[in-house]
């Protein structure tokens, strides 16, 4: 399931630089976290594409309903469903 961003930032935005630091971290700037309503604890999502990376922030994740899903798949982890699947 593909998650969906929590808001869309604005055009107005100037171009933001930040640095790299020793442990990979990297501070989003203020500007960009308060035009995305960025808050502590929230997830963000990193996609790589030609030499270039996109930062989403991510939708909270839906507890209730992804324990109904894993509840509901749960049929299909028997050990015949495990044997008939194996090569596939």
């Amino acid at each position: 399931m593909q998650q969906e961003s929590m808001t869309a930032a604005p055009a107005t935005v100037p171009i933001e630089v930040a640095t790299l630091t020793a442990k990979g971290q990297v501070t989003i700037p203020k500007a960009v976290r308060d035009a995305l309503g960025l808050r502590k604890g929230d997830q963000l999502s990193w996609e790589l594409e030609d030499g270039s990376v996109r930062v989403r922030a991510l939708a909270p994740l839906d507890l209730t309903y992804l324990q109904g899903l894993d509840a509901s798949l749960q049929e299909w982890s028997s050990p015949t469903d495990e044997e008939a699947f194996r090569d596939l």
